[in-house]
């Protein structure tokens, strides 16, 4: 069972777990580098429109309007990008396998530290008691 397990994302391509893996993360990166580059391009267009200069009323509240839709995108982007973190951190908990492996080795021996100083414990108590009943 030396073979690197497939995975069956279609009838036709048939993929090595390590190279799907590679496809999800790449999707996950240019997901967040078009929320990135959203938010970049509308902080530059957002500094080019509040450009102090001469203004009639129509270019004024021209710009107004596009500072709005500039915000409102960057907005959505933001958003994104805080649901997208949210999905991460989800599948690193749920996925993180190793972790999860650490985390119940690190409490069972936990527990066997504490049954030990309770046995240790309780046999102190009995001998103590046999030595009180030695005693009288």
């Amino acid at each position: 069972m030396s073979s690197v397990p497939k995975t069956d994302v279609g009838a036709e391509s048939s993929q090595t777990s390590d190279e799907y893996l590679a496809h999800i993360e790449e999707e996950w990166n240019k997901k967040i580098d078009v929320e990135i580059d959203t938010l970049v391009s509308g902080m530059t267009a957002l500094v080019d429109i509040a450009s102090i200069k001469e203004k009639d009323k129509y270019q004024a509240s021209q710009e107004a309007f596009q500072a709005e839709c500039r915000a409102e995108s960057m907005a959505l982007a933001a958003s994104s990008l805080l649901s997208i973190t949210h999905s991460l951190k989800l599948m690193l908990l749920v996925g993180d396998e190793d972790e999860i492996a650490a985390r119940r080795a690190q409490e069972l021996e936990r527990i066997h530290e504490q049954v030990a100083e309770a046995k240790e414990w309780a046999v102190k108590g009995w001998e103590a008691l046999t030595q009180e009943g030695k005693e009288k």
